[in-house]
């Protein structure tokens, strides 16, 4: 195999796991017939966590193995999730034998897959011992559904491996019903991370937040910002400063190690700190690490949704909207169209496209009437869109019996 140099190096952590050999403790547990999970990293591991729940509140005797591919995702799921699931084991290489070899220790009563991590060794392996297999929170962007499209034929195949393919949207399932996939198969159940997202604030603690921001306010937050969009976001933190002296603002990057470059760029504007390194007063936060920004949704006055600006696809705006906090996004919500479209119409979140409009929205915002009105309709959509984990375990359950 010419690429195994370069995996053992890049997925070093779990070596054994990946290649389905496991510890002589693990194995006792998997040889239990589990239900298997899998969550490749922390976005999925999010979307899996009520869904574990669900399992566990009704079927307490039903063993659950949760697979991973990433570390940062198997740190995400005991974080999360700890008493949820039997055993944790690193993802196995969808090559044929190593497929066989995982699924000859395991034999799992069904397999359920979060997302769009679709591996074809496994799934056809699966299907040839008729071994249920479960698409959970299936989502397909525009990018996906027109390549896939080109390779129907191949798609289709593989995804008619699948006993249900349960989706989060309309479009999703149009999607698949245009690769020719059997409508019977395919369930619409909404997004599983809405009930994730219920489960983590009302689970969470912002002391730690709110001290460190203190009493001085308003706080503006620009979220998982990617590169091209911070000097769009200091721009319009500039404009708000000059009308609203006292005003502060908190940058999280997608990727915490661009901290260091981003805080050269907010230098020129305000007086910076790093939350690694906080020691003095500060207008500009810039965040340096990883897990703390669903935290600081909740104590900001006002939230750009990054990855938007730039075609990225947008990140997860229903992680401020949970709080019930006005959003603004750039043009690209490829990634979560129905949520910004919904969110829009409600009028929790508008669509900008420049450093004007982004501090104009932040300055609107301060309104107590228009925080109101974002309040109720946050609220509204919330209510109108939870429960598809406990809709995606009936379906895996019923076919299990």
């Amino acid at each position: 195999m010419l690429a195994y140099p370069w995996l053992a190096h890049k997925y070093k952590m779990g070596l054994d796991e990946r290649k389905a050999f496991y510890s002589d403790e693990k194995k006792e547990i998997l040889s239990h017939n589990p239900l298997w999970v899998h969550a490749v990293s922390v976005g999925e591991v999010q979307s899996a966590w009520p869904l574990l729940g669900a399992v566990k509140n009704d079927s307490k005797d039903i063993p659950v193995v949760l697979s991973t591919t990433t570390s940062t995702g198997r740190e995400m799921a005991f974080k999360l999730a700890p008493g949820l699931f039997e055993t944790h084991i690193y993802y196995p290489w969808d090559i044929p034998w190593i497929v066989s070899r995982a699924l000859d220790i395991m034999q799992p009563r069904a397999y359920a897959v979060i997302e769009t991590e679709i591996w074809p060794n496994l799934l056809k392996e699966l299907a040839k011992r008729k071994i249920p297999a479960f698409l959970v929170n299936g989502r397909f962007s525009e990018t996906t559904s027109s390549k896939g499209k080109k390779q129907s034929a191949f798609w289709r195949d593989i995804f008619s491996c699948f006993t249900r393919l349960m989706v989060r949207a309309q479009s999703d399932a149009d999607y698949l019903l245009s690769l020719g996939i059997d409508i019977k198969k395919i369930i619409v159940t909404g997004d599983c991370k809405v009930d994730a997202l219920a489960l983590r604030q009302k689970a969470i603690d912002l002391s730690w937040a709110r001290k460190i921001i203190g009493e001085k306010k308003p706080i503006f937050l620009a979220g998982s910002t990617h590169t091209g969009e911070d000097e769009i976001i200091l721009e319009a933190f500039s404009l708000v400063k000059a009308r609203v002296p006292e005003a502060r603002l908190i940058i999280v990057p997608r990727h915490p190690e661009r901290a260091e470059a981003i805080s050269l760029l907010a230098q020129n504007v305000a007086s910076v700190e790093r939350l690694s390194s906080l020691e003095k007063e500060w207008s500009i936060l810039i965040v340096d690490k990883i897990g703390v920004l669903f935290d600081l949704y909740g104590i900001c006055d006002s939230a750009f949704i990054g990855g938007s600006l730039v075609p990225k696809g947008g990140q997860n705006l229903m992680e401020a909207a949970i709080f019930g906090v006005p959003i603004c996004h750039g043009p690209d919500m490829e990634d979560f169209p129905e949520a910004a479209g919904a969110l829009g119409e409600k009028k929790v979140a508008i669509t900008v496209h420049n450093a004007k409009e982004i501090a104009e929205w932040w300055i609107k915002s301060l309104s107590p009437s228009l925080r109101d009105d974002v309040r109720r309709g946050a609220r509204q959509y919330f209510e109108g869109v939870g429960g598809a984990a406990q809709i995606s375990w009936r379906e895996i359950r019923e076919v299990m019996r």
